[in-house]
C-alpha cells in the first residue's frame, strides 16, 4: 500500500493517477479538503483504498499493523503559497508536520519521499544541491529548506530510502483549484482566451521585458521521475526535478499564442513590491539526478504546453488526466518496491 499525502491536490492527484495507470489501487489517500467542491474532482475518477485527513495520519503511522502494509509514503501535502506571511503556520505545516511523518517512517524503516522546492536557491543561479547555493527568499522556501536540512542530518542512520525532490516550475492537469497560484501556461492561456492578450512582466532592474526565466516542467515528467525513485528504492538524497533548461516568460507567451493561432503580448509594469525578492532565473542542475541513474527525458515547452492546453480545452480547469481507460479499475500488479521486513 502506498500512502500519498496531498492526494487531492495538483501533484498528489497526478501521482495517484500514475499509480492507477501502473495497476496500483492500494493507495491510502491523505488530504484536508477545505472547499472540497473545488478539489474533489481531482480524485473522482481515481481508485484508492482508503482516505484520512492529514491530522489523522500521524496516529495511523504509529499503528504497527498499519505501517507493515505501507510500501512507501509519498508526501506531497504542504502549504505551497509563496506569499504566505504566517511563519508559524508555514513552519508547522511544511517542516514540523513533514518531520513528524518522516520520524514515523524512520522508526519502521518505511521509504519516504517528499516535495521540496527550487525556491531554496533564491537568487543563486547555481542550482547544484549544495549548501552554499541555498539562499531562500520566502517563508515557504525556508520551511522547505529546514526539512532538507533535517533529512541530511538523519540520512546516515536511515534504514530505508529518503528522497527529497526540489521541484522547479510545474504545470499541467489538476491545478484548477490553485487560484492565483496556477501555473504560468494556465494563466496565459486564460488571459488570451478572455482578452486576446497575454500579460507579461515588463523590465525590472535586472531583466528586459519578458526575459525573466524559469525552468518549466510538465507534471507528467515530474511524476515519472518520482515513481522511478519509488521503484529504484535503494537511492536516497535530495535532487532537482526540472528540465535543465530555463525559458523566458516571453517564450511561454509565444508558445501559448502559437497554440491558439493568434494574440498579442502586453508588457505590464513590473510590481515594485517584487523588486529584490522575485526570482529572475531558475534552471535545474540535473547532475545529481543523472548520477543517481535517472535517464528520463523532459518535455520542452513547445511539447508540454500545447499538450496541457489541449487537455484544458477538453477537460476545463478541474480534474486530473488519467492515461488510458479512466473508468476501468486497475489490474493487480507486483509491488513497485520490494522492502525487507
Amino acid at each position: 500500500m502506498f500512502v500519498v499525502t496531498g492526494a487531492a491536490g495538483f501533484i498528489g492527484s497526478n501521482v495517484v493517477a500514475a499509480l492507477n495507470e501502473r495497476g496500483v489501487d492500494e493507495i491510502f489517500a491523505v488530504d484536508t479538503l477545505h472547499g472540497g467542491e473545488k478539489r474533489m474532482p481531482n480524485l473522482e475518477k481515481l481508485h484508492i483504498k482508503d482516505y484520512c485527513s492529514k491530522d489523522e495520519l500521524p496516529k495511523r503511522l504509529s499503528d504497527t499493523g498499519f505501517v507493515r502494509k505501507v510500501e512507501a509514503v509519498i508526501h506531497e501535502g504542504a502549504c505551497s503559497s509563496t506569499v504566505e506571511r504566517d511563519e508559524h503556520y508555514m513552519m508547522g505545516n511544511n517542516f514540523g508536520y513533514s518531520k513528524t511523518l518522516l520520524d514515523a517512517c524512520l522508526r519502521h524503516a518505511v521509504p519516504f519521499q517528499y516535495a521540496s522546492t527550487a525556491g531554496v536557491y533564491g537568487h543563486c543561479r547555481d542550482s547544484r544541491e549544495a549548501r552554499e547555493n541555498e539562499k531562500p527568499e520566502t517563508i515557504y522556501a525556508r520551511s522547505k529548506l529546514e526539512m532538507d536540512r533535517y533529512v541530511r542530518r538523519v540520512l546516515p542512520d536511515a534504514r530505508a530510502p529518503i528522497v527529497g525532490l526540489r521541484y522547479f516550475n510545474v504545470y499541467g492537469p489538476g491545478e484548477g483549484h490553485k487560484g492565483f497560484m496556477q501555473s504560468t501556461p494556465c494563466v496565459f492561456g486564460r488571459q488570451l482566451k478572455e482578452s486576446g492578450r497575454v500579460r507579461v512582466f515588463g523590465a525590472n532592474r535586472t531583466c528586459a521585458a519578458g526575459e525573466h526565466r524559469r525552468d518549466f516542467i510538465h507534471v507528467e515528467d515530474v511524476v515519472r521521475a518520482k515513481l522511478w525513485f519509488v521503484s529504484n528504492g535503494g537511492r536516497s538524497g535530495i535532487y532537482n526535478i526540472g528540465t535543465g533548461a530555463s525559458r523566458s516568460f516571453r517564450e511561454v507567451a509565444e508558445t501559448v499564442i502559437a497554440y491558439y493561432g493568434g494574440g498579442e503580448i502586453e508588457f505590464v509594469p513590473f510590481p515594485k513590491q517584487l523588486e529584490g525578492v522575485y526570482q529572475d532565473f531558475t534552471e535545474a542542475d540535473l547532475t545529481a539526478l543523472r548520477e543517481a541513474g535517472y535517464d528520463g527525458e523532459f518535455m520542452p515547452i513547445e511539447t508540454g504546453i500545447p499538450r496541457y492546453l489541449e487537455w484544458l480545452e477538453s477537460n476545463g480547469a478541474q480534474g486530473v488526466v488519467i492515461p488510458g481507460n479512466a473508468g476501468a479499475p486497475p489490474a493487480r500488479r507486483a509491488s513497485l518496491l520490494h522492502r525487507q521486513p
